[in-house]
């Protein structure tokens, strides 16, 4: 149900241009007019920074696989947002993961043997090139542009926000604090068939409970505790969203699996 995205390029990324002012010096980046790219995910990557906010809307899981990393659940099926309609509109005033905020652009390695990254962009995205109106990406004798600067900003702080993320999981995965998980979710006409969801790895709250006291007290002084709590507490939105599937007509006709 919740496998970390494996392709090439990251999530919604088609392709990768990196941005420079010889090639783009004219171009505009405009808003979008939908989020079709995001209708169809099911399951976005969230920093340890926006647990807080998250977990207020979205159930908070960890990818099955040896490198888990954090997702929020728009959806409980592959291919279902329970938050996007079928127009590509967000149907309701809900936090948008940063990772999809920080979309078409990203910081990217272009050389392997350097840690410098560069600003980067999906041209495929159809909201970035040599438009009449728009945000300017560069200025003068090809200066970036202050809009181009706030981007870069972002995608910095993301890259940070990443850091901290990864930071919080080998210590998850060094107390050994992740089970896989399961949730079975009946509905009232069909209470003798649940939906059984799996595929995903959540924290074992029994492995919690008995950490050695000084392990708890390091996790309090990290701040490690709340976001932990942060994750445990959105799980009871798992049938939140099924709700929402529901109500949608996009729970599948047969038993769900991972």
């Amino acid at each position: 149900m919740a496998s970390a995205p494996q392709p090439r390029l990251p999530l919604f990324f088609n392709d990768l241009m990196p941005l420079n002012s010889r090639d783009h010096k004219n171009w505009k980046s405009t808003q979008f007019t939908n989020l079709d790219f995001l209708g169809k995910t099911h399951a976005v990557p969230v920093t340890v920074d926006e647990f807080v906010d998250a977990q207020r809307h979205f159930p908070i899981v960890f990818s099955s696989g040896d490198n888990p990393v954090p997702l929020a659940l728009m959806g409980l099926n592959e291919g279902v947002n329970s938050f996007v309609n079928d127009e590509g509109m967000v149907t309701e005033n809900v936090y948008m993961p940063a990772y999809v905020r920080r979309y078409p652009f990203m910081l990217a390695r272009l050389n392997p043997d350097s840690d410098e990254l560069s600003l980067c962009f999906d041209p495929s995205a159809g909201v970035i090139g040599d438009f009449a109106e728009g945000n300017a990406l560069f200025e003068g004798e090809g200066e970036p542009s202050e809009f181009t600067k706030n981007v870069l900003d972002f995608c910095q702080k993301f890259e940070e926000s990443g850091a901290r993320t990864k930071a919080f999981m080998d210590e998850v995965i060094a107390l050994d604090l992740l089970m896989e998980g399961e949730i079975a979710i009946t509905m009232q006409d069909n209470p003798d068939k649940p939906f059984i969801y799996r595929g995903f790895k959540m924290v074992d709250e029994n492995k919690l409970r008995e950490l050695p006291i000084e392990s708890v007290e390091g996790l309090h002084r990290s701040g490690m505790m709340m976001l932990l709590h942060a994750h445990l507490f959105s799980m009871n939105l798992m049938r939140v969203i099924f709700g929402r599937q529901s109500q949608q007509g996009k729970v599948p006709a047969q038993q769900a699996e991972a």
